[in-house]
């Protein structure tokens, strides 16, 4: 927590460099589909596992037949967001909200802050969008609220920064065992790799 506090420019600490430990699995990703597979095979060796991004797609409604639409698109990589907590005709393969960090389907489906929140798994997939990017030659990281699709926090105009860092901070921190992500932005990526030991 402190590493990630300091690196997002949250509060200073003296973890400045991640320090690798055998304990804790920490990974960077060039692709989403990459990041998804990892968080898969994890899955499918009987470890809690999510995928979870911050919130820089739409968020739709569910499909007249319950189903999802795919919302989070990345190049090869399409998934929908997990089921809206308002969402009561879902087909039966689709977990609702609540039950999307435990359900096993819930793994076919990517978490936003809202529903990651208060959850731990073993592993957590991190898609750090483009909402919040690192800029070299101010040596900060900087908001694009035009790149969120978070109504709240869009509206919330001069803290949206601080939100946006306390959103990654959360995603970040849900996983027990490793946290594996993938940065959408390659000077945020190459940053935080800077911070690697």
């Amino acid at each position: 927590m402190n590493w990630i506090n300091n690196t997002l420019g949250i509060a200073r600490t003296a973890n400045v460099l991640w320090e690798k430990s055998d304990s804790f699995d920490f990974r960077i990703f060039e692709s989403p589909e990459k990041l998804e597979n990892a968080i898969a095979a994890k899955a499918a060796e009987g470890f809690s596992a999510r995928l979870s991004a911050g919130f820089c797609w739409k968020w739709s409604k569910p499909k007249s037949d319950g189903t999802l639409e795919d919302d989070v698109v990345i190049s090869d990589l399409k998934r929908p967001w997990n089921a809206k907590p308002e969402s009561t005709r879902l087909a039966e393969c689709i977990p609702k909200s609540t039950l999307w960090a435990f359900d096993p389907n819930g793994l076919n489906q990517v978490g936003y802050i809202y529903t990651a929140q208060g959850f731990e798994f073993d592993y957590v997939g991190v898609i750090f969008g483009i909402d919040l990017v690192y800029d070299f030659e101010s040596q900060s990281w900087v908001g694009h609220p035009e790149n969120s699709h978070d109504a709240v926090v869009k509206r919330a105009e001069s803290k949206f920064v601080d939100l946006v860092k306390n959103t990654y901070r959360v995603l970040l921190s849900r996983g027990l065992k490793g946290c594996y992500v993938c940065f959408l932005d390659r000077n945020s990526e190459r940053f935080v790799r800077s911070r690697l030991e």
